[in-house]
């Protein structure tokens, strides 16, 4: 597949030619395109060759992606060749670039299968912020379900409290004798005595 520029100026006797290659995988039991090799070519000389990298798609379908380029900061899918020639004097980078090179129907692109990765680091950092939301949902149920209440730790018994003997006789109907030899202590009715543990 050749573009050529025509008579634009300095890029007259420009062309940059695309080599594609189609393969059938048994695995997706369908034919797909590889855009193989970048050529540019300058009256009818070539200039400069670059290795395309992961640029491919199924046969019925375009390729589509926002930057194919040399330059690093574009990801790099366009390589030289080799150290030797004249790649690495040029800098190639197309933008919005799609390309399909076989079943072109009415001179339309087919849907575009986009070269975007699955895993963009606006998705991983979703993923990552997902994770730890998920994180403290599961400690703060953990620490619900194991919260105790207060009613399982408040615990009354009925205990006998013992008091030396008193000389008030108002208390009288409230004392009984424990025993009768030696000191004389007393039990208080009904009394209680309540335990809080926290």
């Amino acid at each position: 597949l050749s573009l050529k520029f025509g008579d634009i100026g300095n890029l007259k006797g420009l062309v940059i030619r695309f080599l594609l290659t189609t393969s059938y995988y048994q695995l997706s039991v369908q034919n797909w395109f590889s855009l193989h090799r970048l050529q540019l070519l300058y009256n009818h000389s070539i200039q400069a060759t670059f290795n395309a990298t992961r640029i491919y798609a199924p046969a019925s379908y375009s390729y589509h992606c926002e930057h194919v380029s040399s330059l690093q900061r574009y990801d790099a899918l366009l390589i030289p060749s080799s150290a030797n020639d004249l790649s690495k004097l040029w800098e190639v980078t197309f933008i919005d670039f799609q390309i399909q090179g076989f079943d072109i129907r009415e001179g339309h692109f087919a849907y575009a299968k986009d070269c975007a990765s699955f895993f963009s680091p606006a998705i991983l950092m979703g993923l990552v912020m997902s994770l730890i939301l998920l994180l403290v949902l599961a400690y703060a149920l953990h620490m619900l379900i194991h919260l105790k209440s207060l009613d399982g730790h408040y615990e009354c018994k009925a205990s006998p409290a013992y008091f030396a003997q008193m000389k008030d006789n108002d208390m009288g109907d409230e004392k009984e004798p424990l025993r009768s030899s030696g000191n004389e202590s007393y039990e208080l009715r009904n009394q209680q005595f309540c335990k809080i543990y926290i």
